[in-house]
Order: structure tokens, then C-alpha cells, then sequence
């Protein structure tokens, strides 16, 4: 199962990419997260739907100093897990 996430609120300079990469790799999954020029956060990932579930609460909840206000979500085809591998963040200097 693949989902995509759109996080919105403040998410940016408050750690959220951190916290959602040791929350992936905590649930061994597969993807990436990154910061989009909008002020939001995206992430891509690929597991199983319990696994899944579990980050979507983590997404909504979000590190200390973060403040979601809206979590968007949508299914891409399986075949978008093709190319992921160990979850990363895209985008860290």
C-alpha cells in the first residue's frame, strides 16, 4: 500500500522532517518526506495499512512546536513502491 501525504500548518523549521523519519523508519517503511516550497510538508510512503495508519496519527500529532492544521491524503498506484527504498529525507542540507 502507497500513500502520499500533504501536511499543512507549521511544519517547516520546527523538526518535522526528522520526526517523520524516525517515525517511518520505526515502522520500517519505505519513502521519503520533504518540504515543499509552499510551506508544507510532503511524504510518500509504502507499507502495510496497520503501519500505515500508525504515521498517519503520528502526522497529525507532529513533533513539540508544530501546529497541523490539515492532513491530506490520497492512494497512488502500487507501482509507485517500485522505486522506494529505505525511508529519506529529500531536500536535507
Amino acid at each position: 500500500m502507497v500513500l502520499h501525504f500533504l501536511i499543512q500548518g507549521r511544519v517547516q523549521g520546527v523538526g518535522f522532517r526528522w520526526y517523520v523519519h524516525r517515525e517511518a523508519s520505526e515502522l520500517d517503511l519505505c519513502g521519503w518526506v520533504r518540504n515543499t516550497e509552499d510551506g508544507e510538508v510532503e511524504v510518500v510512503a509504502s507499507g502495510t495499512a496497520e503501519d500505515l495508519t500508525e504515521l498517519r496519527a503520528s502526522l497529525r500529532r507532529g513533533p513539540r512546536g508544530s501546529r497541523v492544521d490539515r492532513l491530506i491524503e490520497h492512494y497512488l498506484d502500487e507501482r509507485e513502491a517500485a522505486g522506494l527504498s529505505s525511508f529519506r529525507i529529500d531536500g536535507a542540507w
